[in-house]
């Protein structure tokens, strides 16, 4: 074409340049080479380069409640999958699509998931399903996976969707025998698929898997409820008012916790950390009463929706609103944020989490040996995580087990280790406290001034006014030093 280059593809599909410049990484699409053709349905990829066996055949189902970033990690799957040398398939409809086969069950492109990366919830489907509950239901699934040759299944879900599918590779051989016994299937068949690997990722807005420091959906859902809340603010400010909050989270108080952090609450209430006098009534209205003695115009109290008191009762966002109607005479509100937290595009945190883990599962899957657990990939300490998935779900089982025998300080110490820190943070400085218990001798207490200085940054408004507090709490002297 009168240039110097030379122009191929590379094994998947993407334009390869050869030239003479150095450093040029711009070049126009090539007229040289055609883009790689797409098979169809069940028809592996044959790439120029040399064909190789395929590693394995990889499920791909997303099951129980959608979480913003299941999207990003399906699509790091199925291309690491394919970039690995493996078959990825897309399982419709979470485990109902497992149960009823057919179109359900359809190989996965490079292609086809592009564009994952910005979709909220999942473009692959999730439906609850009964028969998968049953044996002849799960039996039916075992038979579905055989006959596309799927030898691995990767299931994003919560603790619900993570233990069926390991109760499910309990019972694979058991299923294998009874179909090759009804001649469902061969007895080389039966040879093949043996064993079953499954990996899982928790896709949970609740962050409430007890092994992990994050779950896909989280970050995205906090940040659903934080836009709510500023936008709920904005008309509270207006009018003096107070809003009671309800936001998700039936066993897990993250997301209540980290908005109520976020934006500012003046009370909060979550299953772990119960009020601890039972006239909790009284202490909620003095703290309230005393930030609006304080000068400030509005009152926000956060409630998770799995909120109770020390006996286990429930506590609710109609019954807080009572109580602040009625005893302090606030103008109050009660807004149920529902389902808006499962909402809109991933964050990008999701978007990253997702990717990562999905390429690590892929790698875990690669790993495996027979007798290799089921595995759950995590994150701890900003590392990617492979743990076995059963201790993973038994240790998330406990938190629930601990609330119920009223073990408040053992549900806090299996939630992540950052969480009795939030916790304990936030109390401090939620409301001004002029009778704090925090407040030092007099010869101890400090002038300290704050500036800022360099250019502007989000968050530097945010730890200031943490600070702030937290001097005024123990006693010091904050001095605003304004211009840096």
């Amino acid at each position: 074409t009168g240039t110097d280059r030379i122009a191929t593809l590379d094994p998947l599909g993407n334009d390869l340049f050869f030239t003479l410049q150095a450093n040029t990484f711009s070049l126009p699409p090539s007229p040289e080479v055609k883009p790689l053709r797409i098979s169809e349905p069940g028809t592996p990829i044959e790439f120029s380069l040399g064909a190789k066996a395929i590693q394995k055949n990889i499920g791909i189902l997303t099951s129980g409640g959608d979480a913003q970033g299941m999207n990003p990690c399906v699509r790091a799957v199925v291309r690491m999958a394919i970039a690995r040398n493996c078959r990825p398939f897309f399982i419709y409809e979470g485990y109902q699509g497992l149960v009823d086969g057919g179109a359900k069950i359809k190989e996965a492109g490079w292609t086809d998931v592009s564009g994952f990366l910005a979709l909220g919830g999942t473009m692959i489907g999730t439906a609850r399903c009964k028969a998968f509950r049953e044996l002849e239901g799960r039996r039916t699934g075992v038979l579905n996976l055989i006959k596309n040759g799927i030898d691995a299944l990767v299931v994003i879900g919560g603790d619900g969707s993570l233990t069926g599918a390991d109760r499910l590779r309990a019972e694979w051989p058991e299923h294998v025998r009874a179909l090759e016994k009804a001649g469902l299937i061969t007895k080389e068949n039966a040879e093949k698929y043996r064993t079953l690997m499954i990996v899982g990722m928790v896709g949970s807005i609740d962050n409430d898997l007890a092994s992990t420091d994050m779950t896909i959906g989280a970050c995205s859902s906090l940040e659903r409820i934080c836009e709510s809340v500023d936008a709920i603010l904005s008309t509270a400010l207006s009018h003096q008012r107070a809003f009671v909050v309800e936001v998700m989270g039936r066993h897990c108080g993250w997301l209540a916790l980290n908005a109520a952090i976020s934006t500012g609450a003046d009370y909060l209430f979550i299953p772990e950390a119960p009020p601890s006098k039972d006239d909790w009534e009284a202490s909620m209205c003095k703290t309230l009463k005393a930030s609006r003695d304080a000068g400030k115009r509005t009152s926000l109290v956060i409630v998770a929706e799995g909120a109770i008191d020390r006996h286990l009762n429930p506590i609710k966002a109609e019954y807080i609103k009572d109580i602040l109607s009625t005893r302090l005479g606030y103008d109050t509100r009660v807004t149920i944020l529902g389902h808006v937290q499962r909402g809109g595009a991933p964050a990008h945190f999701d978007r990253f989490l997702g990717t990562m883990q999905g390429a690590e599962a892929i790698e875990a899957i690669l790993r495996a040996k027979p007798d290799t657990p089921s595995l759950v990939i995590g994150m701890l300490e900003n590392k990617i995580t492979t743990q076995p998935l059963k201790e993973a779900i038994e240790l998330t089982g406990q938190v629930a087990q601990a609330i119920e025998s009223k073990d408040f300080a053992r549900a806090i110490s299996l939630r992540s280790a950052a969480f009795s820190k939030q916790l304990k943070s936030y109390k401090e400085i939620a409301n001004f406290n002029p009778d704090s218990k925090m407040k030092l001798p007099e010869h101890l207490r400090l002038r300290i001034a704050i500036l800022h200085a360099g250019a502007p940054a989000g968050g530097m408004n945010t730890a200031t006014r943490s600070a702030v507090r937290l001097c005024l709490n123990r006693g010091h002297t904050p001095l605003g030093v304004h211009n840096g």
